[in-house]
């Protein structure tokens, strides 16, 4: 499923009545970042950061590091090691430990979180002593990639480079004009931009189509505001004007349209989404600040050329560029590397009255819409105009999971292997494994075929006659269940373990962690998500699993998705949403653990938890 866009984004340009507020805290005085260690004759070109950590590019192959962590934040910013030379013009990664630099010379570097080395580009004639002339040393500009870990870098002559997760290897872009931008959508889709207007998009299927610009702009920067709606920024040089002047497009329903201002412009650099806006930079020390078609310039106290933006998890960013310069609107440059601390008035999450003091372990829909969460002590409850209200409990025994579907009535499972239907009135036990093994998940196609996972590699199957055990192959715990069909379960565990079913037999295939998983689910067989111990998140495309940068160190303990997105809640009230193919963490009102999470079909999400705590987050 992808994340659906931003509405925010999507109307920009729609909001044409909107005033623009002079006071927003956008507006505020852009500064230098002291101490940066760049000398006056460094062009920066781009930068990266995450985790605390930013890394920035630029010539002679410099990459400057700064890690706000508290053991190393006194080291201030470090230049690293780098096996080249030449200009590096950007960067892009997952995580602090998995960052790709790509530069002149189609030089591509890799940083593993211990060193830079070279993978490609930058060939020499050992006889001359100089650059060979060949395809692999065509300069490369730009790289961005997806949360799969995808990624494209592209250069001059139409170069377009693929990286797959292991390998780069070249498509082919239909075009032989410089290309200086690019950027990835949450719904699959590449575009790339360049000299003369040139335009291309990357479909689903890995074909590159020219995009029909009749504007000849040099195009340097790209921002995605919805799947096939797109800002482009560049610039291009006027004879009677004596310089270069930058121009701004938008692109939407297959048409560019010049977007125009009284502010005169200069070359334009660079774009990124900015507080309910675009930061927009270029040439001469220029910042603007894009909103409801409203463009105002911003107090900036250089007048060298600006590259890049470089967006920062507090919401601030970093604007890199000529003669070293790395500057900020925020008041401190550390303390904006880490997101914001927000109140908890202004949370998506909200606390519900909860009819119980005792652990809850899990929450269901059900077919007829109606939520039921379950917990210690037998403890079941129903969701009814609002309130949560306890049901008679099936035995004095934990209740782990439930499930039901239409005809079937409301099933529970739990400790001691048993399992209880509910007809709307009385509990009856259903099924008695006999054995001190706790069933932990429940998942269902039809009353007649149901599944069970748990302890000690513990899978059963329901038939409509009888419960019945499958030979599972494996000893560890199974925690989560998650389906498209009899022909398509998966199982997960311990050490990374996901079990697969094909409707016949109960094969593992790992998940590309050694972590043990908890949650997964999926929107389809290539879109499957898995979330567990220390923060892990990994996502299935329908080939391999990708680990997924993780920005929390807390035990993600379920997943659950519907049309309002995807969610994932762990220990100390942990809740991430799944933004723009991105996990990002959302402030909650708890610091109880979280155990399981429900998106609903109406667009509610709801936690359950330690102590009965129980969050709604509404529907946008």
């Amino acid at each position: 499923m992808n994340a659906p866009t931003n509405p925010s984004r999507r109307n920009f340009f729609r909001q044409m009545a909107s005033r623009f507020d002079p006071n927003a805290p956008a507006v505020a005085p852009w500064s230098l970042v002291p101490e940066v260690n760049a000398g006056d004759g460094d062009v920066l070109w781009s930068g990266w950061t995450g985790q605390g950590q930013v890394f920035v590019v630029g010539d002679e192959g410099r990459v400057l590091h700064f890690d706000s962590h508290p053991e190393t934040q006194r080291l201030g910013w470090q230049l690293m090691d780098v096996p080249i030379r030449q200009p590096l013009h950007g960067i892009w990664g997952r995580s602090p430990n998995d960052l790709h630099a790509v530069g002149w010379m189609g030089c591509i570097l890799h940083f593993d979180g211990k060193q830079w080395q070279s993978v490609q580009g930058g060939v020499v004639d050992n006889d001359q002593g100089r650059f060979t002339a060949c395809t692999e040393n065509t300069p490369l500009f730009a790289i961005d990639g997806n949360a799969a870990g995808e990624a494209w870098a592209v250069g001059d002559n139409g170069c377009v480079l693929h990286f797959d997760g292991t390998h780069w290897q070249p498509e082919t872009s239909g075009i032989t004009t410089n290309l200086r931008a690019v950027t990835c959508t949450p719904g699959g889709h590449v575009y790339a931009a360049g000299n003369d207007g040139s335009v291309i998009r990357r479909d689903e299927h890995g074909q590159w189509q020219v995009l029909d610009c009749p504007h000849s702009s040099g195009l340097h920067a790209l921002l995605v505001l919805g799947e096939d709606e797109l800002l482009l920024a560049g610039g291009r040089y006027f004879v009677d004007q004596g310089g270069f002047r930058g121009e701004l497009l938008r692109y939407a329903d297959g048409c560019f349209t010049p977007l125009t201002f009284d502010t005169p412009l200069p070359r334009l650099r660079a774009l990124r989404a900015y507080k309910d806006g675009v930061l927009i930079v270029g040439d001469q020390g220029r910042l603007f600040y894009l909103k409801d078609n409203q463009l105002k310039q911003l107090e900036c106290n250089t007048h060298h050329d600006l590259m890049d933006i470089i967006p920062l998890a507090s919401g601030e960013a970093l604007v890199v560029g000529d003669f070293g310069t790395v500057m900020t609107a925020a008041p401190e440059f550390v303390h904006a590397l880490a997101p914001a601390a927000t109140d908890e008035t202004t949370s998506h999450w909200q606390i519900m009255p909860s009819a119980t003091e005792r652990q809850l372990w899990g929450i269901t829909q059900t077919h007829d819409g109606t939520c039921y969460a379950c917990g210690d002590a037998g403890t079941v409850l129903r969701l009814h105009h609002d309130v949560w209200e306890p049901l008679p409990a099936p035995s004095e025994l934990p209740v782990h999971c439930l499930w039901s579907c239409p005809g079937s009535g409301l099933f529970a499972a739990g400790q001691e292997g048993r399992i209880f239907r509910f007809d709307g009135q009385h509990w009856q036990l259903h099924f008695d494994l006999h054995l001190d093994l706790t069933i932990l998940a429940l998942w269902g196609t039809a009353p007649d075929s149901i599944y069970a996972v748990g302890d000690e590699g513990l899978i059963l199957h329901f038939d409509g006659l009888r419960w019945q055990r499958m030979p599972s192959g494996t000893t560890s715990a199974l925690y989560s269940l998650w389906g498209l069909d009899d022909a398509h379960l998966l199982a997960v565990g311990d050490f990374g373990l996901v079990m697969r079913y094909n409707g016949d037999n109960w094969k593992d295939f790992n998940a590309g962690t050694e972590q043990f998983i908890y949650g997964i689910w999926g929107a389809a067989l290539d879109d499957i998500h898995a979330v567990g111990l220390s923060g892990t998140l990994t996502h299935f495309d329908g080939q391999r699993w990708h680990a997924v940068p993780a920005r929390v160190q807390d035990d993600l303990l379920a997943i659950s998705g519907s049309t309002s997105g995807v969610f994932a809640v762990g220990t100390r009230g942990c809740a991430l949403h799944l933004e723009h193919g991105s996990w990002q963490r959302e402030t909650t009102p708890t610091s109880e653990g979280l155990r399981a999470v429900c998106a609903t079909a109406e667009g509610t999400v709801y936690a359950v938890g330690d102590r009965g705590v129980i969050l709604r987050r509404r529907a946008p």
